[in-house]
């Protein structure tokens, strides 16, 4: 079927925003973390069951293939098609927990971090803890069957899983909790069922096959099909139920699933232990296995060399011989005793086995932190060093704990030997599961040709001399189709292929993927890597950054923008690319190699700005003081006219505005500020209550920013005072004498410039503000405060480091609190770390302040960006809309909201139908001075 008629035919199914076959759309939606690519002919996005049922049964009738994605975080070339490409939508973003939190339904569009925020009230979490948990979400948790670090085969996806609810090819829903759907299920398919039953005895009589089943399953194995549901269950459904766990959207599609929970145990302790060479960490795992461990992750040479001049890195790394390595050992519980006593025994079992430093455990956060920032940056720094052009590919495999030490030795001489010596490794101890890293040049046909050898010997070393799983938990996918053979034999390989034509005998789903004939899939249809542009050069694709991005679910996010930049040409410069991108910078920080998409937008909008611009920019830069004033009479024009002919006419007239403007005007909304009071002088003295008043008051330099300086409150606020006013009060209380820079009405960051492309404007404005500071300050010797996160966090990164620059929040933290006495309000209220502040890891102080201040604190969950970006909340209104979506259920009852930065708080409120505002308000209602 041609593209002009399929995109005829799936807009007859399906709303046309949900159906995509434009060059543009497929290519950045196409894109998974793995090493190939393929482009589908449409993308549809389905959001509830009916439209997955509607899908495939149009794709079963007319015999296209159609593949599964959710987060799109799989290495293996699990979730690309160059067919159909069903992309799963926010309706299945939802949960229901019950028994206390011992069992939980989720639905597969649901993030594994989302779900396991959800069961922290009830100290419990999923048992599947992958690397990629923040963006994996439980569809693909479930499809990859995934382990992780934590509990390895114990409390994996298949071992949890209670029940769910799948669609198979032909549209069929089967729920494996509802007695009668079952029933129903093995009366229309008596075919289906006497196949899974034939397949089941076959595996349980033939003595050989049964054992070779067990013997490879007690290692973690996701190579092939779970063919030890097979011989681990009688009822075909329990049997089938299993079979689709790991099985990679190549049997059917599962819903939603219902966990059984794990217990989170409130205590943690950690050690990171160094020992000479990996045989002699290879020697702990049988010990640990006996201990109370939650995690015991190793770490070679190679890797711990990776992170070692990190800031912030443990100074022993540098100290460490060539061929050492590390395991970090961690284990909780829920008291101290029990706490210690675990400590204890596995100190003494560990005793016989030498190390290079006595070992010693911490339970002090920070320390705790430390070594696990250790353990996470292994892949982030492993990745950024990677040479020019080369792509990431990450294996996956496990040994039993008898030969680990010689296997782990055979397959660092076999990446020595072939070129790949740069390697790092890393793994899960207890379940002899390791992970390493190669580069290869899949540019050139040398490079592609040595990674296929590469792959060729590891697979005979993995699978044959050391009969282990060539994977562990990542999955077969393409990259290891072509061996699960190998690994398996002929007779159980022969299994999985007919359990294939059972669940998918049109072979629709997925095809390629686990069962495939062609022996070299493995290195075609490879991604090339260009060199685009050297901010995004080191992306490998992951996918990480989505899950935070404010545009995620309006038009694209980072990873798609990256995508669109390398391959499209001429770049291209959109709505989806540039002017829906909030250039927040939260997708740097969920990156593994450090990657901020909206570094690259900035850029294209510097390359776009034009001269009309330039001047427009120019003459605002120059002229801020009359700019600022003339904008605070205008912003109280609205609200004059609001309040008598009333709001809600006034927000419709405003509403026309905006759409015949076209862009011209920007959208007003009862929650857009009035202006602000003009502050008329520049030194305020301390309250001469406070106690630090009579002893000579400290001097702090606030600078009220532009945006606070013109943007005042609004009457849903119930509040007097602007900003400034507030922090000036709170501080005079704490008693403090404050000093306000010269020229206060002229003085701007420049990020407001910065982010619109205008770097010599953003230059003009940095520079005068850097001068005012250093005088306000004395060089550098009083401290400075501001009333903006976002403008206070581009002040950090664009002048003078003698300026000691605090955030609103950080400074009350951290100079007030011993200052003023707090009483609680009797409120609940919700409040809101920005991106700016998440940045400047201003969260838990933000929390802490707020907590001082009121008898209740809600942090929505699933808030990040509000999407607001300066003045983009204005101009393109659905932006904050989506990135905001889920705040209104979030915020529960709170009656108020609060946060640190003015432009953000007015997309907060639109949002929420909760007035928020800075947090200096909560303060100075709640604090008094000492």
């Amino acid at each position: 079927m041609d593209n002009s008629k399929l995109h005829t035919q799936l807009a007859k199914l399906f709303p046309k925003e949900q159906v995509f076959t434009d060059e543009f759309s497929c290519l950045v939606k196409g894109t998974d973390a793995g090493l190939y690519r393929l482009i589908p002919k449409a993308v549809v996005k389905v959001n509830s069951e009916e439209e997955v049922i509607r899908l495939l049964q149009f794709c079963n009738r007319e015999n296209i293939s159609v593949t599964f994605k959710a987060a799109g975080t799989s290495l293996s070339g699990q979730t690309i098609s160059d067919s159909i490409l069903m992309e799963i939508g926010q309706g299945f973003e939802f949960s229901a927990i019950t028994e206390n939190g011992k069992t939980a339904t989720f639905g597969v569009g649901l993030t594994g971090t989302a779900a396991n925020r959800m069961l922290q009230r009830y100290r419990r979490k999923l048992g599947p803890k992958p690397a990629s948990i923040n963006s994996a979400k439980i569809g693909g948790i479930l499809a990859n069957n995934a382990s992780g670090s934590s509990y390895g085969i114990k409390y994996n996806s298949y071992n949890t899983v209670k029940s769910m609810r799948i669609i198979f090819a032909d549209g069929t829903l089967l729920d494996t909790s509802d007695n009668e759907s079952r029933k129903q299920f093995m009366e229309t398919h008596p075919e289906f069922i006497e196949k899974i039953n034939a397949l089941h005895l076959e595996a349980t009589e033939n003595k050989e096959i049964k054992n070779r089943i067990s013997t490879k399953f007690n290692l973690k194995n996701t190579c092939g099909y779970g063919v030890n549901s097979l011989i681990d269950f009688s009822d075909p459904v329990d049997i089938l139920q299993h079979l689709m766990i790991g099985s990679e959207g190549t049997l059917g599609f599962i819903s939603q699933a219902t966990f059984e929970t794990v217990h989170d145990a409130r205590l943690k302790a950690t050690a990171m232990i160094y020992f000479p060479n990996l045989r002699d960490v290879c020697q702990a795992i049988l010990p640990l296995r006996s201990c109370s461990v939650s995690a015991a992750e190793l770490m070679d040479r190679n890797a711990l060399q990776a992170v070692e001049e990190q800031a912030g890195m443990p100074a022993e790394l540098k100290l460490l011989p060539e061929n050492a390595s590390a395991l970090l050992i961690d284990t909780s519980a829920d008291d101290n005793e029990t706490l210690s006593a675990q400590i204890r025994e596995i100190e003494e079992k560990l005793a016989h086995i030498e190390t290079l430093f006595p070992i010693r455990f911490t339970t002090d956060n920070s320390l705790y932190n430390l070594y696990w920032n250790v353990r996470n940056g292994l892949f982030t720094s492993a990745a950024a060093a990677r040479p020019r052009n080369t792509a990431c590919v990450i294996e996956d495999i496990a040994f039993e704990a008898e030969v680990l030490g010689d296997a782990l030795t055979d397959v660092r001489d076999l990446l020595v030997r072939t070129g790949y010596a740069d390697a790092v490794m890393w793994g899960h101890l207890l379940d002899g599961n390791v992970h390493f890293t190669v580069f290869p040049d899949i540019n050139s046909p040398e490079g592609i040709q040595k990674y296929a050898q590469f792959m060729h010997e590891l697979c005979s070393l993995v699978a044959l001399k050391h009969h282990g799983s060539l994977k562990a938990e990542h999955g077969t996918g393409r990259n290891m189709a072509p061996f699960v053979e190998k690994e398996w034999g002929t007779e159980i390989y022969g299994l999985m292929k007919r359990i294939k034509s059972a669940f998918d005998p049109q072979r629709i789903l997925n095809p390629g993927v686990i069962i495939n004939d062609d022996k070299d899939v493995f290195i075609k249809n490879l991604k090339n890597i260009p060199s685009a542009n050297p901010i995004i050069d080191k992306c490998i694709e992951c996918g990480f950054c989505e899950v935070t991005c404010p545009s995620k679910n309006l038009t694209m996010t980072p990873r798609q923008r990256i995508v669109a930049y390398r391959y499209l040409k001429p770049k291209p410069i959109s709505y989806s690319l540039d002017e829906t991108c909030a250039t927040d910078g939260l997708c740097g920080i969920a990156c593994p190699v450090g990657i901020d998409t909206g570094t690259l937008v900035k850029e294209l909008r510097w390359e776009n700005v034009g001269k009309w611009g330039n001047f427009i920019a120019g003459s605002i830069a120059a002229n801020m003081d009359k700019v600022s004033s003339t904008v605070r009479q205008l912003l109280k024009v609205p609200h004059t006219v609001a309040r008598i002919i009333g709001y809600n006419r006034m927000e419709n007239i405003a509403r026309g505005l905006f759409k015949v403007g076209d862009g011209l005007f920007p959208l007003w909304t009862r929650y857009t500020p009035s202006g602000a009071a003009k502050i008329k002088q520049d030194i305020f003295p301390a309250d001469p209550s406070a106690s630090s008043a009579s002893s000579g008051s400290p001097l702090v330099v606030y600078f009220p920013s532009c945006i606070t300086r013109t943007m005042g409150t609004v009457p849903a606020q119930n509040e007097a005072g602007d900003t400034p006013a507030k922090m000036l009060s709170v501080l005079q209380k704490a008693g403090y004498t404050v000093i306000i820079p010269e020229g206060k009405e002229s003085l701007c960051c420049g990020m407001a410039f910065s982010s619109k492309g205008f770097r010599k404007q953003a230059k003009k404005k940095e520079s005068e503000l850097n001068d005012a500071l250093l005088e306000a300050s004395r060089n550098g010797e009083l401290p400075v405060v501001c009333d903006m996160s976002p403008c206070l966090l581009h002040m950090r990164e664009t002048l003078d480091p003698r300026l000691k620059l605090y955030d609103q929040v950080e400074f009350i933290h951290d100079f007030l609190l011993d200052k003023l006495t707090f009483e609680k309000q009797p409120i609940s209220i919700a409040i809101h770390t920005t991106c700016s502040s998440t940045k400047m890891h201003l969260e838990e102080k933000l929390k802490t302040v707020a907590e001082l201040c009121a008898e209740k604190v809600i942090v929505p969950d699933d808030v990040y960006c509000c999407g607001w970006a300066g003045d983009r909340g204005f101009f393109y209104p659905e932006l904050n809309n989506s990135a905001l979506a889920p705040l209104k259920h979030g915020i529960g009852d709170a009656t108020e909201g609060f946060s640190n930065s003015r432009t953000c708080e007015i997309g907060l409120s639109i949002n929420s139908g909760v007035a928020y505002k800075s947090l200096v308000y909560l303060v100075d209602r709640a604090a008094e001075g000492r």
